[in-house]
């Protein structure tokens, strides 16, 4: 794996701001479960230790459902999703990689995820991050 970089992003109006720590080249994933084929969402994983809050976390609305386990972070401004933490990563963020501010990435790779049968498919998601 090639050595680790900062990055920076943040919503779209720019009230929610972060950092984290990742390589220039990045394999995502994109999910076809409701919330993520809606929202557009494109994930890059980090680990908890990897990612900063640059702005205040009052500027963050939190929505749960399901199991509750994913905490999906939007921008009480704007409405944009820039990050949350996953149910299938609980120890970790899920970062939109199109929030993602531009000229830091050399190469992604984009994996399909079927999160539309979620329970079936999780173990290909969580050995991917081994």
């Amino acid at each position: 794996m090639s050595e680790s970089i900062v990055h920076q992003g943040g919503c779209h109006c720019g009230n929610v701001r972060f950092e984290f720590d990742a390589p220039a080249e990045s394999v995502l994933s994109e999910c076809n479960c409701s919330v993520c084929h809606m929202s557009g969402y494109l994930h890059l994983f980090v680990d908890k230790s990897a990612f900063r809050l640059v702005t205040s976390e009052d500027e963050l609305s939190c929505y749960e459902f399901n199991t509750g386990v994913a905490k999906h972070y939007f921008c009480r401004n704007c409405g944009i999703k820039s990050f949350y933490i996953p149910r299938s990563h609980p120890h970790g963020y899920s970062i939109n990689a199109r929030c993602v501010d531009s000229g830091t990435y050399t190469s992604e790779s984009i994996k399909g995820f079927d999160g539309a049968n979620w329970e079936e498919n999780i173990h290909l998601l969580r050995k991917s991050r081994e």
